[in-house]
């Protein structure tokens, strides 16, 4: 993809700090590190988004997750957990349109990272949940 800076990495035109590859992904250093060893899974082949995989390059790429999970938990034993984001589209803070994973070790409540749920659950009866789901769900189906 024209001007795409991970297909650009993956053409080793541009270097990165690689983790792990295959011939379906590859998964390199985040060159912000947010915590020390965070890492960008992407799939070599160009999508913008999670709305654009189909089934065989969801199962390609998810399935490598746990896999790069455990090298980073067995590298960094001190760290407490993981965080696995997936932006996709601007308003969701996704700055780099080649679908991207990030896995972001934890070290503890002082490491310089924070995401916020808001609970609205007093906005929502039953019933406004059920119609939510209901509608997901046709849609879901008409796949």
């Amino acid at each position: 993809m024209e001007n795409c800076i991970f297909c650009s990495i993956l053409a080793h035109d541009i270097p990165s700090h690689k983790v792990y590859e295959d011939d379906k992904v590859y998964a390199f250093l985040d060159i912000t590190q947010v915590t020390p060893g965070h890492t960008l899974v992407i799939p070599k082949k160009h999508v913008s988004d999670i709305f654009e995989y189909d089934e065989t390059l969801a199962a390609d790429v998810f399935s490598r997750i746990p896999k790069i999970a455990r090298a980073l938990e067995a590298s960094f034993p001190e760290m407490e957990g993981l965080n696995i984001i997936n932006n996709n589209k601007e308003i969701a803070y996704q700055s780099v349109f080649h679908s991207h994973i990030h896995l972001i070790p934890r070290y503890g409540k002082e490491d310089d990272f924070a995401i916020h749920f808001g609970n609205h659950m007093e906005n929502y009866r039953a019933e406004d949940l059920a119609t939510l789901a209901a509608k997901i769900k046709a849609q879901v189906k008409s796949e």
